[in-house]
């Protein structure tokens, strides 16, 4: 970038950016509205009545293994063995008659001009599936990082960390966007510009640090994302 255009950009209010890393679930599709559901009928199924606000509210964005754990605590006994795998299991035809991308997510990766790339939570098999039915596959395949690769969950920042290594960006050139408060927190710590994805009530945990928008067509008013 030249220096003409930095001082253009700075003028406009924009923020200099080199590389834009989306998380998939909540940002891009709308996938956990989808699992969430299934999750609380097999929940119901196993005599463990919790609604989907109260599941959305506890589980979004995080690590499968974590909300076993915190499930169990909460209802003071074990899940079956075979649990998440049994849960996948259902989710998978469900996302592929319902699944829908999220409002304004392909307009936006079609008319980006900077490089960008996914970092999710989710197991990569699973992002595949959520991508495909959304049509939003061919933008981002060859450039999918899973947690699962790098055994660390958010809100650990090594996802992003490791993300923005691959594609070869220093992570304050990165910015992130998430709709999550472990992903907010994740790309806090990694030292990436963050955006929070937050079309109603905003998450009052979020770090200060985070830009928070409404729709993700908003991206245009805050970084260079058109090159």
């Amino acid at each position: 970038m030249t220096k003409a255009m930095a001082e253009a950009m700075a003028a406009a209010g924009l923020v200099p950016v080199d590389l834009v890393i989306f998380d998939c679930d909540g940002t891009l599709v709308d996938s956990e509205t989808v699992a969430t559901d299934v999750m609380v009928a097999y929940l119901a199924e196993l005599g463990m009545p919790l609604s989907a606000e109260e599941a959305l509210s506890r589980f979004k964005g995080g690590k499968m293994a974590d909300c076993v754990t915190e499930l169990e605590q909460m209802f003071g006994r074990a899940l079956p063995a075979d649990f998440t795998k049994v849960l996948r299991d259902r989710i998978a035809p469900v996302l592929h008659q319902r699944l829908q991308p999220i409002e304004g997510a392909l307009e936006l990766v079609k008319s980006l001009k900077v490089p960008f790339c996914m970092a999710s939570n989710g197991p990569l098999h699973q992002i595949k599936v959520s991508l495909s039915v959304t049509g939003l596959w061919p933008y981002f395949e060859g450039r999918i990082f899973s947690a699962y690769e790098v055994s660390s969950w958010k809100p650990a920042p090594d996802l992003f960390l490791h993300a923005a290594k691959t594609m070869g960006v220093e992570p304050s050139r990165c910015a992130v966007v998430e709709d999550s408060l472990p992903g907010v927190q994740a790309g806090v710590a990694a030292g990436m510009q963050v955006f929070a994805l937050q079309p109603e009530q905003v998450d009052a945990q979020f770090p200060a640090q985070a830009k928070i928008i409404s729709r993700l067509a908003e991206l245009h008013d805050h970084i260079n994302i058109a090159g």
